[in-house]
């Protein structure tokens, strides 16, 4: 419980609350529901302005503070107990400027807020695999889109960010005004203040093609042996997914699928349907029991990874691999496959590289299992860990904070002349480290 009553807060009723308050219990809700995250107080912002009072009162009350619009990422935080957590989910609006190709959003806009007006105008976003997810933490993390290897990372699309620093002030960072602090939110995530607003580029990627190729289990092996050697030769225009994919059998998901299990290729082309079908030749020749590749708009795109619509509890995490050989495939299969006993509901291997080498290695891996129980949480890590153990002789050293769903030291995420440039920008805008990363510095 806080020390000191909301009714003496200098802030408006409804803006703050805590525990044992009417709506303390589901503003403090993550979209993973197995984190039980238990804040000190909650604030509900619907402005910029309302973000700089919550902080100058998290400060005089000697909190800390942290963010989330979704609340996606929240797994690797830890104790909150000393903080408060700013829910900016209220603060969703949106602005496309189609004359400079760039989007102004807010810091609880989720990419389907984006991504419909963006196509209004032939633009895309460098968004992520799900309609709900919120920009600027899935920013914030890297952002590893299926545009990416043409157009890089989310992050790097960044050209201004509105934050509030942890004494209380509203700064704008671009490349005229404190670009050491736009590199920082570019490079380094949300360790630098409360991001109230993102402007991004937006891209004209012209004629899209995607969809996914469907196999049998039992052939994940042969699909995955065919991926590994077809996915390395494709141009920077094609991203593509291999995942097991274990469907629940949950009303949520389509009844032709519920309770199945499969072997997906998942494939995104800017190119026209010429190329389309010269480039997924291979893959289609191994003869999909189904193929839904065809013309991809923007919301087919964002649709297509076919990432549970509303929050569910679950156990994951993430990493990097240097490589993917024909021995890491077999130890992957054995470790994730039909006859390995894995409860994961997926398990997917992402092809990185081309504009996206900033990952720093080519190959991107993310675990997820469903949590309802106590016991399925504790099976899910143990299949995690499985498949972490398996593909060992592989991984990078190097992490990806957006696939981190447990905290990684920061020698993992930025190499030694980055983090040394990061650190002293934090030192600068925030010396007590009052502000909360999901991967701090």
């Amino acid at each position: 419980m806080l020390d000191f009553p909301l009714a003496d807060s200098p802030v408006r009723p409804g803006l703050l609350v805590a525990p044992g308050d009417p709506g303390y219990d589901e503003a403090r809700v993550a979209w993973n529901l197995a984190v039980d995250q238990r804040p000190a107080a909650v604030a509900l912002p619907e402005s910029a302005d309302d973000v700089v009072t919550v902080v100058r009162h998290a400060r005089d009350r000697g909190l800390r503070v942290t963010a989330q619009g979704t609340g996606h990422g929240a797994s690797a935080l830890g104790d909150l107990g000393d903080v408060m957590l700013i829910r900016t989910h209220r603060m969703r609006g949106v602005d496309v400027d189609p004359a400079r190709r760039c989007a102004r959003v807010e810091a609880g806009a989720q990419w389907q807020d984006v991504i419909v007006p963006a196509a209004e105008h032939g633009l895309r976003c460098l968004h992520g695999s799900a309609p709900d997810v919120g920009v600027v933490g899935y920013t914030l993390g890297g952002g590893l889109s299926f545009y990416a290897r043409r157009h890089g990372l989310a992050c790097e699309a960044v050209s201004a960010v509105e934050l509030v620093t942890a004494a209380g002030e509203l700064v704008r960072a671009d490349r005229f005004a404190r670009p050491d602090l736009l590199h920082a939110v570019r490079s380094g995530g949300g360790s630098f203040g409360i991001v109230t607003a993102l402007e991004f580029e937006l891209f004209d990627v012209g004629e899209v093609h995607g969809g996914v190729l469907w196999f049998p289990p039992e052939r994940a092996a042969e699909v995955l042996q065919a991926w590994r050697a077809w996915a390395p030769t494709l141009p920077d225009g094609v991203a593509t997914v291999a995942r097991f994919l274990a469907v629940p059998p949950s009303p949520m998901a389509p009844e032709a699928l519920r309770g199945k299990s499969f072997f997906l290729v998942e494939a995104v082309v800017l190119g026209d349907a010429r190329d389309t079908e010269a480039l997924l030749a291979p893959m289609r020749a191994l003869g999909p029991a189904m193929d839904s590749v065809g013309p991809a708009p923007a919301e087919a795109v964002m649709g297509l990874h076919m990432d549970p619509p509303v929050p569910v509890p679950s156990r994951g995490d993430g990493w990097l691999l240097e490589e993917l050989s024909p021995a890491a495939v077999d130890a992957l299969v054995d470790a994730a496959g039909p006859d390995s006993g894995s409860s994961l509901v997926t398990v997917q291997i992402v092809l990185a590289g081309g504009a996206a080498r900033r990952l720093g290695a080519p190959f991107a891996v993310y675990c997820v299992g469903m949590a309802p129980v106590p016991e399925a949480a504790a099976k899910a890590d143990a299949d995690v860990e499985r498949i972490r153990c398996a593909l060992a002789p592989w991984t990078a050293d190097r992490a990806f904070a957006n696939f981190a769903e447990t905290p990684v030291a920061p020698e993992r995420l930025w190499d030694a002349p980055t983090l040394e440039r990061l650190r002293a920008t934090r030192e600068a805008v925030d010396p007590d480290h009052a502000v909360l990363a999901n991967h701090a510095l």
